[in-house]
């Protein structure tokens, strides 16, 4: 069976670096498969630019399995595009339909700075967790796997959490630009398993103070963040943190 191609028009936006404003580009993409990934779209754009002698359009990226996190980009108005639980390097041209125009922009908040193009810096996603998303755990021999017993409700809500690949599209697509989902399912990975319980107070404040701290919005519960997760985050992380917090600032008398 002959390979399916699609011709599209993309609209990408372009920004030299932080301080340039930035503006839409617009480029043919003939010849596209449909088997291709988008970032292999991108990256066949980028050969034809390449070949004309002009600057390739910047985009981040890493494992291109869905689980590195690095990848996002808004594509029509949809953080990672319109597949659902769906990473950006996860979603293939046959989502789209030849003749369409399809217009690409990083993600939007003041906590995410633009680096160039497409790439944005998470490096307060990265601040929060150095807060205190982690556990503090002696160096050595692992001990025994089942030597600290864990109900399996329990285990199975902290890997539900754990799920969590920081990719940003909870904070492009929530109005306020809030980090809450990201945060709480950090929180809510360690808050439901022992190991997490000695740092639990000290650790939840730390964490809400930084994301605060990097100028993030405040949660409405618009439950976009849940929508646009590729990995499926429940919102009720959210309530699992701000639960973990009032009860971390009673016990501390805050």
């Amino acid at each position: 069976m002959a390979e399916k191609t699609i011709d599209l028009t993309l609209k990408v936006w372009r920004q030299e670096s932080p301080d340039v404003e930035g503006h839409f580009d617009t480029f043919p993409a003939k010849g596209i498969s449909t088997d291709m990934s988008f970032l292999e779209m991108l990256d066949v754009i980028n050969n034809q630019l390449e070949k004309e002698g002009k600057e390739p359009i910047a985009f981040d990226h890493d494992c291109r399995e869905g689980i590195c996190g690095m990848c996002g980009s808004v594509v029509n108005g949809h953080a990672h595009g319109p597949q659902e639980a769906t990473t950006l390097c996860q979603l293939h041209m046959r989502k789209f339909h030849t003749g369409q125009t399809i217009v690409i922009e990083p993600f939007r908040a003041d906590a995410f700075p633009i680096v160039k193009d497409l790439v944005i810096d998470r490096g307060a996603f990265d601040r929060i967790i150095q807060a205190g998303g982690h556990i503090t755990v002696r160096t050595g021999q692992a001990p025994e796997a089942h030597s600290v017993p864990v109900p399996k409700k329990k285990a199975d809500t902290a890997m539900d959490s754990a799920a969590c690949i920081g990719c940003g599209a909870c904070v492009a697509a929530c109005p306020n630009a809030s980090a809450s989902l990201f945060t709480a399912a950090k929180i809510s990975q360690l808050c439901h398993l022992p190991q997490g319980h000695p740092e639990r107070n000290r650790r939840v404040i730390a964490m809400v103070q930084q994301m605060d701290k990097e100028g993030f919005g405040s949660c409405s519960k618009r439950y976009e963040c849940e929508a646009v997760c590729p990995k499926e985050i429940k919102v009720e992380n959210i309530t699992t943190m701000n639960r973990e917090y009032l009860r971390a600032l009673a016990s501390s008398g805050e």
